[in-house]
């Protein structure tokens, strides 16, 4: 039977900034794999009908390129997590878990400056316990460039202790970031072709691979 993995992501592209090239080796060796997007945009909340068109042009595109078994689209308010209350956001994500029953779960790292970031994780940590999910068998938090790494919290900072080669891939990890166009922008901003390719060469260097992306194993039942 082959794994079934969930990837959260607070908002669309920080599945492929944190998860993409493991996830695409994943799908690659037989997994099923949903994407749970926790916030939307809407013209509803201020923003312009030619982005709302063009975000939901790049979630269908991202669904395509990573062959996602399932997506999931919640449709909290971007930006706005912190003022929903945390059940609503619990109950959204565990009717997820219940349905799709993943054995991994990725997870964006607690130390994460953005707020939504925050939320997330631990809305997630609600939805990991062993007798209410007991399908799930591994839970990893993975780094987001642009936020994991202007943490300033220490003693909360992302300790990365697997370590994933994703050499064979990462070109596509590339190609399916540029999809979020308005995202990317010139090194040295973090969000950068450079500094991408720059974070996957230093968790190779760290692992023994040309390109690695980087974990820190939550937890773990065998």
């Amino acid at each position: 039977m082959s794994p079934r993995i969930i990837v959260i992501a607070p908002h669309p592209d920080d599945e492929t900034l944190g998860v993409g090239g493991t996830l695409l080796r994943r799908k690659a060796e037989g997994a099923t794999i949903a994407w749970i997007i926790i916030t939307s945009i809407s013209e509803e909340s201020g923003w312009n009908s030619e982005t709302v068109k063009q975000r939901a042009d790049e979630i269908e595109r991202i669904s395509l390129l990573y062959d996602f078994d399932e997506v999931y689209a919640l449709n909290f308010q971007t930006t706005q997590l912190d003022t929903i209350p945390m059940s609503d956001i619990v109950a959204a994500v565990s009717g997820v878990f219940n349905s799709f029953k993943p054995d991994e779960v990725f997870v964006p790292h607690p130390s994460d400056v953005h707020t939504d970031h925050q939320v997330v994780f631990n809305a997630v940590s609600a939805c990991t316990k062993w007798f209410r999910y007991p399908s799930i068998k591994r839970v990893l938090a993975y780094e987001t460039l642009s936020e994991t790494d202007f943490g300033l919290v220490s003693d909360q900072a992302f300790h990365p202790n697997v370590f994933i080669d994703v050499t064979e891939f990462f070109d596509k990890k590339i190609k399916a970031m540029d999809i979020y166009a308005s995202e990317v922008g010139d090194f040295p901003f973090p969000r950068s072709h450079e500094a991408i390719r720059a974070l996957a060469t230093l968790r190779g260097a760290a692992s023994g691979f040309k390109a690695a992306e980087a974990f820190e194993l939550l937890r773990e039942r065998i």
